[in-house]
């Protein structure tokens, strides 16, 4: 085992000559394994080694490994930190599997150590059979190249990089290691249990497969290599997408794509597009979704799709608002707003931060944009009424004959779905609605014989 993991770390370009490193030990074979094979070479590569011990609280025996592990970092020489996380409660606030839960809550407990103590690295154990059931386990569930990277040697990780030492040597080579240096490391029970994928592939499928090919850890290994770089490369490509053709509004954690933009782009990068729209909205949560939330999402793209929603976990909402998708999340049911103005001239402060100066003036001034609104005083009924919007609102605007729907008003000026609740009405006491503020005026008539006007302006 030595002589392997020293010439992967070579190949690997794994430098850990005056490097602190935190070992991520459970107390089992491969993870002992490697704190021992680092603990040989400590001063010749003047390390810094901390084992690093993650109690999940999920087994009986979680607590004696704990144990098992500081008496090995007393013997040795070494420092020894270990953390307690709460998988049971994390997993049913945030709705996650056990897995996911448990994976989440371990590395940030390990990054909250690397900070703490500057460290380099951090260590796993995994191994050349672990990639291989890892590539397995992949093969039956995934839909998709990312799926099948397998384990990576390394990757950045908080202030340094996470490391596997041994993924280019075998189980088999870790268990002599053991045997030959008279280290005696827990058994995992779990590991046993024959109703878990990973275990049922290990004894079952694993063996068989090596019958066939001796060095099936080396292949797997130089797949899983090329496919990790062929992935990072189109990673790139999308990465790069992604910024040109998707519009951010952090304040609503909200993603605005053009659909144009995204139906003109190579499949492969479509998807990895609709990842990194995950990544971005979901950040360190990210829910299991499956291969139909990938396609339902690309269906939306189609020309003749619209007026479709789609909702992911977490409250996300996947909408078609005519040319464009709008990734957001939805929120908690806001209370109708309306306020009354008795006197003029006023200062009407809005929802959002907005404001409505209200004026009166003797002479009729010209309006100013669609934010800016002017009536006849004797068309308007005190007290005025700013509010949301009701079922069956209907107004008469300029230029129109008859009167219609607020919400066929909103569909035909592209008011997105979210953003209609929130529209604004003014309406004198009559109930007559004298303005759908910026986008529809009132039909009020101004004569030459009026006297007294007054003037509405809107400003966010």
């Amino acid at each position: 085992m030595e002589y392997k993991t020293l010439q992967f770390l070579k190949k690997e370009q794994i430098d850990l000559r005056q490097k602190t490193i935190l070992v991520a030990v459970s107390g089992g074979p491969d993870s002992v394994a490697l704190l021992h094979f680092l603990k040989t070479y400590q001063e010749t590569w003047q390390m810094r080694l901390i084992p690093v011990t993650i109690n999940h609280q999920l087994r009986e025996e979680a607590g004696e490994e704990v144990e098992y592990v500081a008496s090995l970092a007393k013997a040795w020489g070494l420092p020894f930190v270990s953390r307690k996380i709460d998988v049971v409660a994390y997993k049913e606030k945030e709705s996650l599997s056990v897995q996911m839960a448990a994976r989440h809550l371990r590395y940030e407990a390990l990054a909250e150590v690397m900070e703490e103590e500057k460290a380099d690295y951090v260590a796993f154990g995994h191994h050349g059979d672990d990639q291989i059931e890892t590539l397995l386990i992949a093969l039956l569930r995934s839909t998709n190249l990312r799926g099948l990277r397998g384990i990576p040697v390394k990757r950045p990780f908080h202030r340094g990089e996470i490391i596997r030492p041994l993924l280019g040597v075998t189980r088999e080579d870790i268990e002599r290691y053991c045997i030959r240096h008279s280290l005696e490391p827990k058994h995992d029970a779990s590991n046993d249990d024959m109703t878990y994928v990973r275990n049922y592939l290990r004894k079952q499928v694993v063996p068989l497969l090596k019958e066939k090919n001796l060095h099936l850890d080396r292949t797997v290994q130089r797949l899983t290599a090329t496919i990790q770089e062929d992935e990072a490369y189109l990673h790139k490509l999308a990465q790069e997408e992604f910024e040109r053709i998707v519009r951010k509004e952090p304040k609503e954690k909200k993603l605005i794509i053009k659909r144009q933009d995204l139906r003109h782009l190579a499949p492969s990068l479509q998807r990895r597009i609709y990842r990194l729209t995950l990544d971005y909205l979901y950040e360190k949560t990210l829910p299991q979704l499956s291969y139909n939330h990938e396609q339902l999402f690309l269906s939306l793209l189609d020309e003749a799709t619209q007026n479709q929603q789609l909702h992911f976990p977490k409250d996300l909402i996947i909408e078609v608002v005519y040319d464009n998708l709008e990734l957001y999340f939805k929120k908690e049911a806001q209370e109708a707003f309306h306020t009354y103005v008795y006197d003029i001239p006023a200062t009407i402060s809005l929802p959002g931060g907005a404001e409505l100066d209200i004026t009166v003036t003797d002479e009729k001034t010209k309006e100013k944009g669609p934010f800016e609104f002017v009536c006849a005083a004797s068309e308007v009924t005190f007290p005025i009424h700013i509010r949301t919007r009701k079922p069956g609102d209907r107004m008469r605007y300029r230029g129109l004959n008859g009167s219609k729907k607020i919400k066929d008003i909103l569909i035909d000026e592209k008011v997105p779905r979210q953003k209609r609740d929130e529209q604004l009405l003014l309406v004198d006491h009559t109930g007559r609605i004298l303005w759908l503020i910026g986008v529809r005026k009132g039909a009020t008539s101004v004569a030459e014989k009026d006297t007294g006007y007054i003037s509405f302006i809107y400003k966010k």
